[in-house]
């Protein structure tokens, strides 16, 4: 291990003096769409250049199988097929030498109390990273916003109250309507303007209901909403999760 004073991402870190692994561990992507997967992959090895050096990041690996394999298993409501689809990325992702494992996809992990015990290779959470930073940051009342199979799950509900946390979700046509622009339009790299509008009301009027932050959980919001357009500042949980790896994997130690 050495110690060396670097600037993180989170400017709650700024100027402090960590313990940066001499050999970063290697991150395994346990991808699921292309969009969430390369904003986590990119934030990963962009970020990473800020603690190691220049075009300096850690050993990624990421596998992926066909989005429609998952699609198929949710429209199905099989969490066991989404929970094998996960395995089986794990399972090659080992092999490929990655220490441990993260999925840059909300939804899927409503089947990760079935891939844990049987998961070759820890995993972050990433409901525990958003619910982690959101206590952190003191929020107290959070707007849920990601694919109606997310939304309508307990995902983050569990993660979040275990922290004293509250959490709202959307009005159902609402939440029918951001669907449609996840899995028709974000998923497949569209960015129309009109979904950017659908999302600031959407999140304005959960701010009426007295939310005081948004999770944006849904790994390509972020591509449309941020902290800079949203009515309410934003959990982008694409990014976080990320952050997380790149922490975990470099041996950063202690808390912000």
């Amino acid at each position: 291990m050495t110690v060396q004073s670097v600037d993180l991402p989170d400017n709650r870190w700024n100027n402090a003096v960590m313990t940066i692994a001499e050999s970063p561990q290697h991150i395994g992507i346990v991808a699921c769409s292309a969009e969430g997967a390369a904003l986590c992959y990119r934030t990963i090895c962009s970020e990473g250049s800020r603690l190691l050096g220049a075009h300096t990041h850690p050993e990624i690996s990421m596998h992926t199988p066909s989005l429609s394999d998952y699609v198929e298993c949710l429209e199905n409501a099989d969490l066991r097929g989404v929970g094998a689809l996960m395995l089986a990325s794990a399972e090659k992702l080992k092999k490929c030498g990655a220490d441990f494992l993260i999925c840059p996809d909300n939804t899927i992990h409503q089947a990760m109390s079935l891939v844990e015990k049987q998961s070759p290779l820890p995993w972050l959470h990433i409901a525990d990273v958003v619910a982690g930073e959101a206590a952190i940051r003191g929020y107290k009342k959070l707007a849920l916003t990601g694919t109606r199979w997310l939304v309508d799950s307990d995902v983050y509900p569990a993660k979040l109250s275990a922290r004293g946390l509250e959490c709202v979700r959307p009005d159902p046509a609402d939440g029918i309507e951001i669907n449609r622009i996840i899995m028709d339009e974000l998923v497949n790299g569209v960015f129309n303007p009109e979904a950017l509008v659908t999302f600031q009301r959407v999140v304005e009027e959960l701010k009426g209901q007295g939310c005081d932050g948004v999770i944006l959980g849904c790994t390509e919001i972020p591509l449309i909403l941020h902290d800079g357009n949203s009515p309410l500042p934003t959990l982008d949980s694409t990014r976080l999760l990320a952050r997380a790896a790149l922490h975990r994997a470099v041996g950063i130690e202690g808390q912000p």
